[in-house]
Order: C-alpha cells, then sequence, then structure tokens
C-alpha cells in the first residue's frame, strides 16, 4: 500500500488571540453595517426602528459570522505563514 499523501506535514499555525479575533469581528461588524445601511437605507426608511434593526441584524450577523471572519482569519493565518 502507498501512502496517501508524501507531501510534508506543516504544523498548524497557531490561532489568533482572542483579542485579534474580536478586532476582526468588530471591523467585520462596522464594515457590514456600514455597507447594509448604504445599501438598504432608502427601502427601510418607512420601518419602524425594531424592525429595520431586524432586517439589518439578520443581514449582518449570517454574512460576518459566515463569510468575512472566516476570510479575514484565513487571510490572516496565510499572512501569518508567509512572514516566518
Amino acid at each position: 500500500m502507498s501512502p496517501l499523501s508524501t507531501a510534508p506535514i506543516r504544523p498548524a499555525a497557531p490561532a489568533p488571540s482572542v483579542h485579534v479575533r474580536a478586532a476582526f469581528t468588530w471591523l467585520a461588524v462596522y464594515f457590514m453595517i456600514m455597507a447594509t445601511q448604504i445599501l438598504l437605507g432608502p427601502l427601510l426608511g418607512a420601518l419602524s426602528l425594531p424592525v429595520r434593526t431586524l432586517v439589518v441584524t439578520g443581514v449582518v450577523v449570517p454574512a460576518v459570522v459566515y463569510v468575512l471572519v472566516p476570510a479575514i482569519l484565513r487571510t490572516y493565518a496565510a499572512l501569518r505563514r508567509r512572514t516566518r
């Protein structure tokens, strides 16, 4: 039997600190809130504040959790690997 992979195994980069992750999350949330307000603001203007907040958070939270923060962390890890 042959091994599945002959590539050397590199140790995983250490996970960023909780402070770095918090900063990345804050930046992603800030960016998404601004973008959502710019893009959807005119459409949401007639709605009450609780409904506007519901719509904005319904867009922002999934985008940040599933798209932006993972992408930022992947980029951060790639940059850290490059500088070693």
